[in-house]
């Protein structure tokens, strides 16, 4: 599936992603479907605890057109749709990695790596 582009420029590569997973929902989402490939519209919702099924569908199709999830429809009785992570989102996620192992540490009261004071290069 081809990515659309999201109108306006980015100022710089985390620009670019943010456009991506902006929002309180989406890295959870990603991270959902890290943990198990291939779940259905309720396992999703069931694991990304707090979100509504309106928040999740609408997340699931911008996902879907960024080319980060793909969706699988079934032709069967009851319909069946499944949700994994394309090349691109995997990815993501392998990206959004460090992000998660800083903010296990900042949790836990860590003090952040000396390296880290530099700043990300964007």
């Amino acid at each position: 599936m081809a990515t659309v582009p999201r109108p306006g420029a980015h100022v710089c590569g985390i620009d670019a992603a943010m456009d991506v997973i902006g929002g309180k929902w989406k890295v959870l989402i990603l991270w959902a479907l890290g943990e198990r490939p291939g779940c259905r519209f309720g396992e999703l919702r069931r694991l990304v605890s707090g979100i509504t099924e309106k928040v999740l569908a609408a997340h699931l199709r911008e996902l879907e057109e960024d080319g980060i999830v793909h969706r699988e429809a079934y032709d069967e009785v009851p319909p069946r749709v499944e949700y994994t992570l394309t090349e691109a989102g995997r990815r993501l996620n392998e990206a959004l990695a460090p992000l998660g192992a800083w903010g296990r540490a900042h949790v836990r009261g860590v003090p952040p790596h000396p390296a880290a004071a530099q700043g990300p290069e964007a």
